[in-house]
C-alpha cells in the first residue's frame, strides 16, 4: 500500500487543509500499518508552471535553462509518484473560488496523454483508475450544493472532474467550510471535518 500525501496551502502551520491531511494520513496509517507514505509539500516547494520551454521539451527539444531541466525532472518524479500511489490525499484550500496555483501546477504534471489518459474514437479514456483520492477541502465561505454561492465552486467541482477524467471515480471530500466567517464557525468547521476524517473507512 502506497499513500501519496500532498499539501498545497501557502499558510504553513495556520493552514486548515494541512491539519486535515495530517489527520487523514494518521487515520490511513492506522488502517494500513504497513503503508508507505510519500509527502509532497507544494506550498513550500512548488513545481514550476508550464511554459513554452516545457512544451518544447515534450516535443524533443533540449532546454537550455538548467532550472527548466530540474523542473522537468521534478515533474517526471511527480508523475511517477502519482502512478505508483494506491491512495492520494490532497490538501486543497479554496483560493478565489478555485484551487491553489501550486496544486494546478501539480495537476498539469500528472495529466499526461498516454500516461494517465488517452483519446480514442469513443472519446477520452482515463488510464489511472483503481486509485482512491481523498481531498481535504477548506473554504473561507459556504459553497456547498445548497448554498447561494454554489455556482462559484470551481474547486471541488474541478477536482472531481479532473480525477474522473483520469479514470479515478473513488473521490472523497472531507470539507471544512466557512472557516473565515468567525472564530466560532472556524472551530466548528474544523472539528466537524476532523470527526469525519477520523471515521474514514479503509
Amino acid at each position: 500500500m502506497k499513500l501519496l500525501h500532498i499539501d498545497t496551502s501557502i499558510l504553513g502551520q495556520n493552514s486548515v487543509s494541512r491539519q486535515l491531511t495530517a489527520l487523514i494520513i494518521e487515520r490511513l496509517r492506522a488502517l494500513h500499518p504497513d503503508a508507505q507514505v510519500q509527502h509532497i509539500d507544494l506550498g513550500a516547494e512548488p513545481l514550476g508552471h508550464l511554459s513554452g520551454a516545457h512544451l518544447a521539451a515534450g516535443q524533443g527539444a533540449t532546454p537550455e535553462s538548467p532550472a527548466v531541466l530540474r523542473d522537468l525532472e521534478r515533474g517526471r518524479t511527480a508523475l511517477e509518484e502519482f502512478l505508483a500511489a494506491d491512495i492520494i490525499v490532497v490538501g486543497a484550500p479554496m483560493y478565489n473560488f478555485s484551487i491553489s496555483s501550486q496544486l494546478k501546477a501539480w495537476i498539469d504534471r500528472v495529466c499526461v496523454a498516454g500516461k494517465t489518459f488517452r483519446y480514442t474514437e469513443q472519446g477520452p479514456q482515463g488510464l489511472a483508475g483503481g486509485k482512491k483520492v481523498i481531498v481535504a477541502s477548506s473554504r473561507g465561505g459556504f459553497y456547498g450544493p445548497q448554498s447561494p454561492a454554489a455556482a462559484l465552486d470551481h474547486q471541488e467541482s474541478y477536482l472531481r472532474e479532473v480525477f474522473g477524467f483520469l479514470g479515478i471515480t473513488d473521490v472523497t471530500f472531507v470539507r471544512a467550510e466557512g472557516v473565515n466567517i468567525s472564530p466560532t464557525q472556524r472551530q466548528a468547521a474544523i472539528s466537524a471535518a476532523m470527526a469525519e476524517a477520523a471515521q474514514l473507512a479503509a
